[in-house]
């Protein structure tokens, strides 16, 4: 299942902008590697999960995986040939903002070389560019 708020404040959200870099949440914490957004844009909630079961199909049992990001956004559409008018549409999924620079996904208890091809495809699943980046790197 996606993931998705349990409640919020407001339904529905204005699109806002996404200019500058990852003040916060650009270093790796957590784990040893950490896969590093170089480009802004918008990840959903499917394409966060797909990386999770990416990840976990390729490491089995071993290495553990933290995913930085949450989806806590709306994102409404409207119903395709509505009419002009009569508001705003439903919320339809929900994003994680991400800045150049954000960590998006941490690996550790593994080696380099796994966490390289695990961390690799995470990156096939995201809609940004990335590269993986060491602890205190």
């Amino acid at each position: 299942m996606p993931l998705m708020p349990k409640r919020v404040k407001w339904r529905k959200v204005r699109r806002g902008n996404v200019k500058g870099n990852a003040s916060r949440g650009n270093r790796v914490s957590f784990g040893s590697f950490g896969l590093q957004s170089l480009d802004a844009g918008w990840i959903t909630a499917r394409q966060i999960e797909a990386g999770r079961i990416a990840a976990s199909h390729y490491l089995g049992r071993e290495g553990k995986l933290w995913i930085r990001l949450f989806p806590d956004k709306p994102v409404s559409a409207r119903p395709p040939e509505s009419r002009m008018g009569s508001g705003k549409g439903e919320p339809e999924k929900w994003i994680a903002v991400v800045r150049p620079g954000t960590v998006m996904f941490e690996l550790g208890g593994v080696p380099e070389d796994i966490a390289r091809n695990t961390l690799n495809r995470i990156a096939h699943k995201m809609p940004v560019r990335t590269r993986m980046i060491a602890a205190g790197g």
